[in-house]
C-alpha cells in the first residue's frame, strides 16, 4: 500500500498531476484538500477553523485529534514526534493503515518565499515558538525509522532545493524500485527511544503547550541529535 501525503507548501499544487491510481489513499492536511478532489481523508488540528474545513461525501472522512491523537501517542506522543500536522498525517498514517510506502508533496517546510503556501501567504506552524519544532530534520528522522521498523519506507515527491524533511527524494516511478525502507542504526534507535522512556515527556491528551514548564530544551536537543544520526544515509 502506497499512502500519498499531501501538504500546503507552493508545489503542493503539483499533486493534481499525479494519477490516482498510483495510491491506495490520499491523505490531505488542512487546507490541502482544496487541490485536488478526489482526497479520501482530510486532518486537521482542532483549531483548523470551521469555515475551512471540507464537507467531504460519502467516501471522504475528516480527521480530528479523537483519531489521531491515539495512534501518535503509540509512537511515543508529540513532544517527541514534534507537534505540526505533517508529522501528526505521518504517524497516523502509519498507524491506521500499516503501508508499505509514504510519498510527502508539499511538506518541506521551506518559508523563504513571498508565497509560503499554494494559496499564498499563510501562517506558518511550524515556525511558531515551539521546543517540539526546533529541529524539524530530526523529528522527520524519527518518522522514518520508526517507519522503517514497520518496513515502511517514505519518500519526499518534493523537487524543491531544500527541505526539513530528510526522506529521500524520489519520483513515482522510482519508489516501486526504491520501496524498501533505509538501513537503522538499531543501536542508536534504541539508545534513542529508552531516553525517551525515562524523560517521561508523554502527555497523553497531546496538548503538551500546556505542560511547557516540563520540558527541558537541552534534553530534547539531545535526542533530536542522537535522532539525526539513526537513519543510515546513502
Amino acid at each position: 500500500m502506497l499512502i500519498l501525503i499531501i501538504g500546503s507548501a507552493p508545489d503542493a499544487i503539483e499533486a493534481q498531476s499525479l494519477e490516482q491510481a498510483l495510491f491506495q489513499r490520499i491523505v490531505t492536511i488542512n487546507n490541502a484538500w482544496k487541490i485536488r478532489n478526489d482526497w479520501d481523508f482530510c486532518i486537521f488540528p482542532d483549531d483548523f477553523p470551521d469555515n475551512r474545513r471540507p464537507t467531504g461525501n460519502k467516501t471522504q472522512k475528516l480527521i480530528r485529534s479523537e483519531q489521531y491523537v491515539p495512534i501518535q501517542n503509540k509512537y511515543g506522543g508529540f513532544v517527541y514526534s514534534g507537534g505540526t500536522m505533517a508529522f501528526t498525517a505521518g504517524y497516523w498514517a502509519l498507524g491506521h493503515f500499516k503501508p508499505k510506502a509514504i510519498a510527502y508533496i508539499g511538506c518541506d517546510m521551506i518559508y523563504d518565499g513571498e508565497d509560503t503556501h499554494f494559496y499564498g501567504k499563510g501562517t506558518a506552524d511550524p515556525l511558531r515558538k515551539d521546543p517540539t519544532l526546533k529541529n524539524l530534520k530530526a523529528k522527520s528522522a524519527r518518522l522514518e525509522a520508526i517507519a522503517a521498523s514497520q518496513n515502511c519506507a517514505i519518500f519526499n515527491l518534493s523537487k524543491k532545493a531544500k527541505s526539513n524533511l530528510v526522506f529521500r527524494r524520489s519520483s513515482l516511478e522510482k519508489i516501486a524500485e526504491e520501496g524498501h525502507p533505509r538501513s537503522v542504526n538499531t543501536n542508536l534507535l534504541e539508545r534513542v527511544l529508552q531516553k525517551e522512556k525515562q524523560l517521561d515527556y508523554f502527555i497523553e491528551d497531546g496538548k503538551y503547550w500546556k505542560h511547557l514548564d516540563r520540558l527541558d530544551q537541552e534534553k530534547i536537543d539531545y535526542l533530536d541529535e542522537i535522532w539525526n544520526r539513526v537513519i543510515e544515509r546513502d
